[in-house]
């Protein structure tokens, strides 16, 4: 067996823990193939966490408090080398089960819920040694009417899986393909980067890279949009008139760029570095505070060109970084609602 057919394989035993959602069970699984060191780094305000049994004790126990049924769905698992030779997994899906305690304090809502994540899993000599994820935290918070937040500009929905439904990307690893899909989405974010500072939306080139019928899954906060015109009106351009020096640091991040078949894939942690120098994006005033981002995404390309577009950003962080808490806000919606203190807006 191919190695990146292999590395799936050692993942599989974590997700089917997860679908049926037996902590010990997960927990005797991930200890069997991270590294005792392993270094799980998560959305705020997770943050980074070192060893199995923290990370389990400070991510998931208290998420099955507040989802006791908690299931995992999988749409998108893939794997390959990155160009500098380091084997990665990733996997897109959303965690889903009846919401029925506060998590986070987030008011529960009896009803189910849906969290996208994207993880991204590296791999060295067998075992895990890192991993990079986001959750869609501000999904749950609008699904229990508690986003406190400005409204997004895209449709917010259940973000689907690929339109082919192919994304659990079956082995063998095809090398030729793997690379061809991602040097196509290398050579498109190339020529996405030399607009503004090098002429208008032209620049980019998006007709030679994406499809007519593209559809763009951005995180809760920002939302969908549909083909290139709903990408650039409720995503790009508000995104570049409020940070238009995106793209001049990329010498202060490392990316993690590998592609399976027609799927390709990035990761980072940070991947962005920009600042808030304009006004114009999710209504946040031009702070010239210069921030990091954590954005991991998915791309599926049909016949030469992108389809399918999955994006995760870690909001709460960026939030954090200019001195908004999120939570805390969020706290203040949630003091006139049943079972949560009318003082501090949290569970009784």
């Amino acid at each position: 067996m191919d190695p990146h057919s292999r590395n799936k394989e050692l993942v599989a035993p974590i997700r089917a823990a997860m679908y049926d959602f037996d902590l010990d069970a997960l927990r005797a699984a991930m200890k069997a193939v991270c590294a005792p060191d392993v270094a799980f780094r998560l959305a705020f305000p997770f943050e980074t966490t070192v060893g199995v049994d923290a990370y389990l004790d400070k991510a998931y126990a208290p998420l099955m408090s507040a989802v006791p049924d908690l299931e995992r769905r999988d749409h998108i698992v893939m794997a390959g080398p990155t160009p500098e030779g380091n084997d990665w997994v990733g996997c897109g899906g959303y965690y889903t089960g009846a919401f029925v305690a506060p998590w986070l304090d987030i008011p529960p809502t009896g009803h189910i819920m849906h969290m996208r994540f994207h993880e991204f899993y590296q791999i060295k000599d067998g075992q895990i040694v890192e991993m990079q994820a986001l959750w869609d935290i501000p999904e749950v918070m609008m699904q229990a009417g508690a986003w406190p937040m400005v409204p997004s500009l895209g449709r917010e929905w259940h973000v689907p899986g690929p339109a082919t439904c192919d994304g659990l990307v079956p082995g063998p690893f095809d090398p030729a393909a793997g690379a061809a899909t991602c040097q196509h989405i290398i050579d498109m974010l190339e020529h996405m980067k030399r607009h503004p500072s090098q002429g208008g939306p032209e620049v980019m080139e998006m007709d030679r890279f994406w499809h007519p019928k593209m559809t763009w899954y951005g995180p809760s906060g920002i939302g969908t949009g549909r083909g290139i015109e709903g990408f650039r009106n409720w995503h790009q351009i508000p995104f570049l008139n409020g940070m238009p020096d995106r793209g001049r640091y990329v010498d202060e991040i490392t990316y993690h760029f590998f592609g399976d078949r027609n799927y390709a894939a990035v990761t980072g942690w940070p991947d962005m570095y920009q600042t808030i120098s304009h006004d114009g994006w999710l209504g946040i005033p031009p702070v010239d505070k210069k921030i990091e981002m954590r954005s991991l995404d998915f791309w599926r390309v049909e016949n030469g060109l992108i389809r399918e577009n999955w994006v995760m950003v870690d909001l709460l962080h960026m939030y954090a970084q200019i001195g908004v808490d999120v939570f805390a806000r969020m706290r203040e919606f949630n003091k006139v609602r049943a079972g949560f203190d009318p003082e501090t807006g949290r569970a009784l």
